[in-house]
């Protein structure tokens, strides 16, 4: 499943990024997939939930945002949207000397930061031990 390489992908670079933003956790992540990209959305959004687990994005909401595959004909400059399995030939000229402008994408477009950095895990208190007990009469 390529969807999991994909959300691990994004985990790290969202890390990367959120190195400058120390403390800072990851409320929710933005990405845009191409329809000819080969990534189902459902999928990634479960493996993106497994691989944020013990990082800054644990919890983060992923956002997906649907690109259309496009193509345009370079003799007489049509353009069209592809569709699914894509349709590559030019409905007006029947030309194939055809160009793909969009629907591959696999792009992180925004990250969205918690308000607050992340406070640090206080210490566990040490469980009383016999020498720290007084009994009080």
């Amino acid at each position: 499943m390529h969807e999991m390489s994909v959300a691990l992908s994004v985990v790290d670079q969202v890390e990367q990024a959120a190195r400058s933003r120390a403390g800072h956790r990851v409320h929710r992540v933005r990405l845009d997939i191409g329809e000819l990209a080969g990534v189902v959305p459902d999928a990634l959004a479960f493996c993106f939930e497994l691989a944020c687990s013990g990082t800054v994005l644990q919890g983060a909401e992923l956002v997906t945002g649907f690109v259309p595959g496009r193509a345009s004909c370079a003799p007489c400059g049509r353009a069209w949207d592809t569709g699914m399995p894509p349709d590559m030939i030019c409905a007006s000229c029947r030309g194939g000397a055809t160009e793909l402008l969009s629907g591959r994408e696999l792009r992180i477009t925004a990250v969205h930061w918690a308000a607050e950095p992340t406070a640090p895990t206080p210490a566990p208190t040490p469980a009383p031990t016999p020498e720290t007990l007084h009994e009080e009469s």
